[in-house]
């Protein structure tokens, strides 16, 4: 039996924040207490209440993105789209006009002292990833600047993801022929141009309005897989269209506590030819990203206190990240790893983690691989780096009789900037590297051309760093090439821009002396 129909008329008599109906993409949805932990604030729903909020909602989320958080107990039924009038559909938020005077007249200082007007530099003169950064940081607004570059608390290991590679030295050989230089590789048994893929990261729509669409296409374009988002801006089925003939994607899982609703978003995958799902092990709750919490991803604005709220309670805003934790389960834990074994027959990997413990756990429990990472620095401050990780797993699973490099793989994603980190990686026992930031800072300073142009510089960098090694393809790489005696020293940590430049140190008054 279908949804009932519900009439325009019927919906915008819910229009206040404590009876609040919203129509989405023909759905009426009610979002009363739903409200209440949205990311913006409860505001930026409220103000949608007994209208169409189709358009501002997409500027951001995916169509369908509702009903796959929310699902079917939060619909009231189909709006009958024959009694939609021009005044019951909300407009798409303009942009804001600081931003748009920002990128207009952003003022950056020349030489001599001057100051000149800040002008986007051509795609070629992009010579690493770390220069799409800086662009990107320019034409971005400051909401999802602050949620793409923002990590956990003081924001230490978001730095350390880096600089861990930074500790690991190279010892190249020489006298080797390496006119030709070999980089392709398999991921899953899945063939690719370089042993990396791009990882999944939330809210594409924040960098550019292609959004995921636009890294599937430069993936494809670049023979380098994609993992998708769960949390995209775009639908699954237009990334999935997006997808050229034969190109290889993964998916990434946040873990409802609605199982049904994993199950729907499994057999969607699973009927459109995703090779393997990555299911996100790391992140039981969202970690504090302060930068981003205050920020506040608000749009138009949103309250901190309502007339309202009778509790006495201010409803205060934490940023992008932290609404959906409702819709991902804390009470994951090994046991559930057999129910997906028994729901799917995708490659399932495990991603998010850090321990050689937790490494041979995975290989017992009969999965396909795990990816050593700490969610890009954005969960657990003072965890250590991926690649830091990665030489106790490897040493740890080559003692396990039933470990096969070839059915049980090991990936590593955070702080990944350079080919040479790729080069460290596999030679550490990686199969291959994911990248997040990377890409969004590339579609965000230039869209579908910045991803590919950022890959190929990955590719470029790679190709050089292994003709100097002495390694003409990815088999030659291996742990004699590097030298990690200082990969866990941590003494030298990086400067505590929170402490130091954020938080005041309270100052009592004196009374003078008389």
């Amino acid at each position: 039996m279908g949804r009932r129909i519900v009439k325009m008329e019927e919906v915008e008599k819910h229009n206040t924040p404590t009876d609040c109906w919203v129509v989405l993409y023909g759905v009426v949805f009610d979002l009363t207490k739903f409200a209440k932990s949205h990311p913006g604030g409860s505001k930026l729903v409220t103000d949608l209440a007994g209208m169409d909020g189709s358009l501002p909602f997409v500027a951001v989320h995916p169509k369908d993105m509702a009903l796959r958080l929310l699902g079917e107990k939060y619909i009231m039924g189909d709006v009958d789209a024959s009694t939609i009038l021009p005044r019951h559909i909300a407009p798409a938020p303009p942009k804001p006009k600081e931003e748009e005077e920002e990128e207009e007249t952003a003022i950056v200082p020349a030489a001599g002292g001057k100051k000149k007007k800040w002008e986007k530099p051509d795609i070629g003169s992009m010579l690493n990833s770390f220069d799409f950064e800086a662009v990107a940081s320019h034409v971005m607004g400051k909401e999802g600047w602050a949620y793409y570059s923002s990590g956990a608390d003081d924001e230490i290991t978001l730095r350390e993801n880096h600089t861990a590679f930074q500790r690991i030295w190279l010892k190249p050989r020489v006298l080797v022929n390496v006119r030709d230089i070999d980089l392709r590789s398999a991921i899953l048994g899945n063939p690719c141009s370089l042993p990396l893929y791009v990882t999944a990261t939330a809210l594409g729509g924040l960098a550019h309005e292609d959004a995921e669409v636009a890294i599937v296409k430069a993936t494809g374009n670049e023979d380098v897989h994609y993992m998708l988002p769960t949390l995209s801006s775009r639908s699954v089925d237009e990334m999935l269209q997006a997808r050229a003939p034969g190109q290889v994607v993964f998916s990434q899982l946040y873990v409802n506590p609605d199982r049904s609703r994993n199950l729907d978003y499994i057999r969607k995958l699973e009927a459109a030819g995703v090779k393997a799902l990555f299911v996100t092990v790391d992140a039981p709750q969202l970690g504090r990203r302060e930068k981003d919490m205050r920020n506040k991803f608000k749009g138009s604005g949103s309250n901190v206190q309502t007339k309202d709220d009778k509790s006495g309670k201010v409803d205060r805003n934490q940023g992008v990240t932290r609404a959906i934790s409702s819709y991902i389960d804390p009470a994951l834990c090994w046991e559930d790893i057999q129910w997906f074994k028994q729901n799917t027959n995708m490659a399932i990997i495990l991603k998010g983690v850090q321990s050689d413990v937790d490494a041979v756990a995975a290989l017992k429990a009969g999965v396909q691989g795990i990816v050593c990472s700490n969610h890009g620095g954005r969960q657990l401050d003072m965890s250590r780096s991926g690649i830091e990780i990665l030489p106790e797993v490897m040493a740890a699973l080559v003692k396990e009789p039933s470990y096969n490099k070839n059915t049980f793989q090991v990936f590593v994603d955070g702080g990944v900037r350079r080919g040479a980190d790729i080069f460290k990686a596999i030679a550490l026992g990686a199969t291959a590297v994911g990248i997040g930031r990377p890409a969004l800072y590339s579609l965000a300073a230039y869209g579908q051309p910045g991803v590919e142009r950022m890959l190929q510089i990955f590719k470029d960098e790679l190709v050089m760093c292994m003709r100097l090694m002495g390694t003409p393809t990815i088999a030659d790489i291996g742990p004699n090439f590097c030298i990690t005696e200082s990969l866990g020293d941590h003494s030298n940590l990086p400067r505590d821009h929170l402490m130091l430049d954020t938080y005041q140190p309270l100052k009592t008054q004196t009374r003078a002396r008389l």
